[in-house]
């Protein structure tokens, strides 16, 4: 059995989600500074715990439904730590298999 990721070109962003939805402590902020965190809408920051704003581990911000068509509601403003998670990554094959999705 060969457990390689296929080549990131393979994996779609947008028919997957996986990553959005994975833990309520993820998306964590790690290197944004204030001003980036404030161009967030306010209503999707969870200032307590820093970090964006989920519900039952699926970050507020992802629309769709994981596994079919998904999207974030603030794809240019989202965070660092969302534009550091890359498609074939070991992040997203650790969610994409809690899924139970292709990898």
């Amino acid at each position: 059995m060969n457990d390689a990721a296929p080549p990131a070109a393979e994996f779609d962003c947008q028919s997957c989600g996986a990553c959005c939805s994975y833990a309520a402590d993820w998306p964590r902020f790690t290197l944004e500074d204030d001003a980036t965190i404030a161009r967030i809408p306010a209503a999707l920051v969870d200032d307590e715990r820093g970090r964006m704003r989920s519900t039952d581990n699926r970050c507020d911000a992802l629309t769709g439904q994981v596994g079919r068509a998904t999207g974030c509601a603030i794809y240019a403003l989202r965070p660092d730590v969302c534009r550091a998670c890359l498609p074939g990554d070991d992040a997203c094959l650790i969610a994409r298999r809690h899924f139970g999705l292709p990898v």
